[in-house]
């Protein structure tokens, strides 16, 4: 899991597949969408937080079957060590099972959403 992150010039980097991290209705405070679901940690100065969560949004809109959660990442913490997140905007992707095929931090674009759905579904 580590490595993974903004490059120094502030560009996003996708990571690969995290195998063994699976994550539920519990962890996550809301139940896990029917075929993925957007997992979105935040915290309350971060403008391209906004910008990710109406990003996120608008693709959990388009495609059927697919839930967006945002997480404080501030109030959270104990999860967001155990995931190793160490910047906001974090986006997870999360199969129906709650796995985690996918993780970018950073604003994502729309276009990279919906093709991270891709394996996720």
């Amino acid at each position: 899991m580590h490595g993974r992150g903004p490059d120094r010039d502030g560009s996003v980097r996708v990571g690969g597949r995290d195998e063994g991290e699976r994550l539920g209705a519990a962890e996550l405070g809301a139940e896990l969408g029917e075929r993925a679901t957007l997992v979105q940690f935040s915290s309350a100065f971060c403008a391209p937080c906004r910008a990710t969560r109406r990003v996120l949004h608008e693709v959990a809109g388009l495609v059927p079957g697919i839930a967006h959660v945002e997480i404080d990442a501030e109030a959270r913490l104990e999860l967001v060590r155990a995931l190793d997140i160490v910047s906001t905007p974090t986006v997870l992707v999360l199969d129906a099972e709650g796995r985690v095929v996918r993780r970018a931090a950073g604003q994502p674009r729309k276009a990279d959403v919906i093709a991270a759905l891709g394996e996720a579904v």
